[in-house]
């Protein structure tokens, strides 16, 4: 995960702020892959899109199996992370789930990353 945000409703606003997150070069993204939820397929995310040149992949309608990937990994966010916790407020949730993706990204293996985080598999590329 390289970018992430948390916030009282699922709209273009939230995913514009977690593309803001992303401390990598947006033009070295070349897909963007999401369901057709409305908060990915709006004016604001498409000239975002757009001004970096990155391409949209959306699932096919009714085909969860396009969105595996994405899937398990907010399956993995919401039982090792958001149902093992309280959050008195979003600005606690937001900053320990900074940490968790941390975690996630640096220390976690993915057996379908042959028991490497996602770092490691990165760098072993």
């Amino acid at each position: 995960m390289i970018g992430y945000n948390a916030g009282p409703h699922k709209n273009a606003q939230l995913v514009y702020k977690a593309f803001s997150s992303i401390k990598h070069d947006l033009a070295l993204i070349g897909l963007f892959h999401t369901d057709r939820g409305k908060e990915f397929i709006n004016e604001q995310i498409e000239a975002l899109l757009s001004t970096f040149d990155i391409k949209r992949s959306l699932s096919h309608k009714g085909t969860p199996y396009d969105n595996a990937v994405a899937e398990a990994n907010f399956k993995s966010l919401k039982f090792e992370f958001l149902y093992q916790n309280k959050f008195e407020t979003l600005e606690q949730l937001q900053r320990e789930l900074g940490g968790h993706i941390w975690w996630y990204n640096n220390e976690r293996l993915h057996s379908s990353l042959g028991y490497k985080s996602p770092v490691s598999y990165a760098q072993s590329m």
